[in-house]
């Protein structure tokens, strides 16, 4: 089935719920989310420098909920209770997967990738040689580019509704600090640092402090920035206190390559991971 005729059935069984009793409509459902699962869709791309939302493939993902039943899954000692099947076949994808490593069928993993004991939502696009880390979980249509390191506990937040709102994105040769949190579709833009217990949200304000003057940016950290954790002082009925943002110290230098330039910017910013 040809994509545009896949994106029109979907449209219409989000407006008309009562489609989904059509067993052609079931089955484009169920193609969409093998196509996400194959790498062969994904819930958002960047076209010439642009990151756009599929918001119809989210569609497809909420419309998948109410077609599956529950059932009883089996992991040798291990038992699961779900809808949804969890992903298979890692030797022939070329992905290492750690115990206890967990990912959902409908989200894509490339050949490289590495699963620590962590989970994978989905919807998820994990791009070649990324490493997600130990209890590291990336959430469902969160889209993670090529060798991003997601270090421990690291949380990459999920979107499916509103399904106009963009997922969180982390661009290439990013690397995500111990315990970090990026939620409410965050973007990290190629090759950007951030310490060890950063929290970004849709609302959070990221403040550029390496030059004269603070520049400040919300929703996005430009591309080679160096984070940490802040504070700004906020005034309440109550008083004065001090409520986080994310600070910009520094930038990953482009003479070096990337492995060298981000320990370097660890040990020059003194940033912990």
């Amino acid at each position: 089935m040809q994509i545009d005729l896949l994106k029109q059935t979907i449209e219409e069984a989000w407006d008309d719920r009562s489609r989904l009793d059509d067993a052609r409509v079931r089955e484009s459902v169920e193609q969409v989310i093998g196509l996400l699962d194959t790498g062969k869709l994904r819930v958002a791309e960047q076209i010439v420098g642009n990151w756009i939302v599929n918001d119809w493939i989210k569609k497809a993902v909420i419309l998948y909920f109410p077609l599956r039943q529950m059932q009883t899954i089996e992991a040798g000692p291990f038992e699961f209770h779900d809808k949804i099947p969890l992903k298979k076949g890692y030797k022939q994808l070329q992905v290492r997967v750690v115990p206890h490593a967990i990912a959902r069928y409908g989200s894509f993993l490339a050949p490289g990738v590495i699963l620590m004991p962590s989970y994978v939502n989905i919807g998820a696009w994990v791009d070649e040689g990324t490493m997600v880390d130990t209890w590291a979980t990336v959430g469902s249509c969160a889209q993670i580019g090529k060798h991003v390191h997601l270090s421990g506990g690291v949380g990459i937040g999920g979107v499916l509704e509103p399904v106009q709102a963009a997922p969180v994105i982390i661009e290439d040769h990013c690397f995500i600090g111990s315990r970090c949190i990026v939620v409410e579709g965050v973007r990290i833009e190629s090759e950007a640092v951030l310490g060890a217990n950063v929290v970004l949200t849709g609302s959070t304000r990221i403040i550029d402090v390496s030059g004269p003057e603070p520049i400040e940016y919300t929703g996005r950290v430009p591309a080679r920035s160096v984070v940490i954790p802040g504070t700004l002082p906020k005034t309440f009925n109550a008083g004065t206190y001090h409520v986080p943002c994310a600070l910009i110290i520094g930038k990953r230098k482009e003479s070096t390559d990337r492995k060298t330039s981000l320990n370097e910017a660890l040990r020059e910013h003194q940033v912990a991971v």
